[in-house]
């Protein structure tokens, strides 16, 4: 079946009580054992399962391809829960432009947990290799990256790891891209990391995140430890909108993908712009590798104006459709000064402006930020 066929029928089924066709929500925290002390049903107490977080994993791991999945309460739980799993003295090979919030977890949250990490240009495969260790034992990658839209080769970086041994995972934050539009398990990728926050839910009302696995491996089992026994996970009615959100994922995201391709277009012609980060367009270095991995090139770019600073702030400032906000996958368009959000530390340069492209029109897209682009 399709994708947006498995979307609107994966982890779905009628209520057998009622008939009713949208699922309940299942908000009790324990579960009745039978009289000899069972749980005939399979739910005991709801940190450890529950039947809408079950839902939206299968939901979810049948999106990617994937054999199985967990569902956190955010995407960086996910990320926490992954980094958890290693030992003192592992190493993590991570992109140099990773996100911020991956940054913190891997040097605050884990700052004395013995954990080596680099951090190498993933569109040059000559560096990773450079840079593996006989003690990596995981290797990060995040395409379309954020905030610099750069473009990793899924396939190369997957042979690069299983040339080092069984025991290096590769792990593709798919956040910007989301299944529809690139599959990283089918290039290899062991598994897929998604913040369900963003285009995945879709409506900027829920916060989650999600880890998919291709096959069995020893860093998915000590996540689903931390799942079960750490306690982040979403709430029932968290997990019942993100699975709302997902039956109209597929179309969502194509329009993204299209208003995005327009204002790119537009960004690329305007005097007061210096540069432009979209995959989509043909002068961007990594086009062909997201042509080839990718079925459309998403709702996410970043430009840079002419100027500095105070000029990129006063582009935010003027705007007027597009909304002064963080996060990302919604239906309203969303800009902010990236650099800013970072603080100390950033490699992002300090006039570029990231922009969630929505779904409204293109045309009043590319009006507000003529406006705001006018001197």
């Amino acid at each position: 079946m399709r994708i947006e066929t498995r979307a609107i029928h994966a982890g779905r089924r009628i209520d057998p009580g009622t008939g009713a066709v949208t699922p309940p929500i299942h908000l009790s925290t324990t579960f009745e054992r039978s009289p000899t002390g069972e749980y005939p049903l399979g739910y005991s107490y709801s940190r450890e399962d529950n039947p809408n977080r079950h839902a939206l994993q299968v939901c979810l791991a049948d999106l990617e391809g994937g054999k199985e999945a967990l569902c956190f309460a955010s995407g960086l739980a996910v990320a926490t829960a992954v980094v958890q799993g290693l030992e003192p003295g592992d190493h993590i090979l991570a992109p140099d432009d990773v996100y911020w919030g991956l940054r913190n977890v891997i040097g605050v949250v884990f700052a004395k947990a013995g954990i080596q990490t680099s951090y190498v240009d993933m569109t040059r495969p000559d560096l990773v290799k450079a840079a593996l260790r006989p003690e990596t034992r995981l290797i990060w990658v995040e395409t379309p990256s954020n905030p610099l839209m750069k473009i990793t080769d899924l396939e190369t970086i997957a042979e690069i790891a299983r040339a080092a041994g069984p025991n290096v995972m590769t792990v593709c934050d798919g956040t910007f891209a989301t299944p529809v539009l690139q599959r990283p398990l089918e290039c290899g990728i062991d598994m897929v990391a998604h913040s369900t926050t963003k285009y995945i839910s879709g409506h900027s009302d829920v916060v989650g995140g999600v880890l998919i696995t291709r096959h069995d491996n020893y860093l998915f089992e000590r996540a689903r430890k931390a799942q079960h026994y750490g306690g982040g996970v979403p709430s029932p009615f968290d997990c019942w909108l993100t699975h709302r959100g997902i039956d109209t994922l597929a179309y969502r995201v194509r329009a993204h993908s299209e208003n995005a391709m327009r204002v790119a277009c537009w960004l690329c012609a305007h005097p007061q712009v210096e540069r432009v980060h979209y995959p989509g367009l043909p002068g961007h270095a990594g086009h062909e590798i997201a042509a080839r991995q990718m079925s459309a090139f998403g709702g996410m770019l970043s430009f840079e104006v002419r100027g500095d600073r105070v000029r990129a702030m006063s582009v935010v400032a003027r705007c007027e459709l597009f909304i002064r906000a963080t996060s990302l996958g919604g239906a309203h368009s969303l800009i902010e000064h990236r650099a800013s959000v970072e603080g100390r530390g950033t490699k992002t340069p300090d006039t570029l402006l990231r922009c969630s492209i929505g779904l409204e029109h293109a045309d009043d897209l590319i009006a507000d930020l003529e406006q705001a682009l006018s001197l």
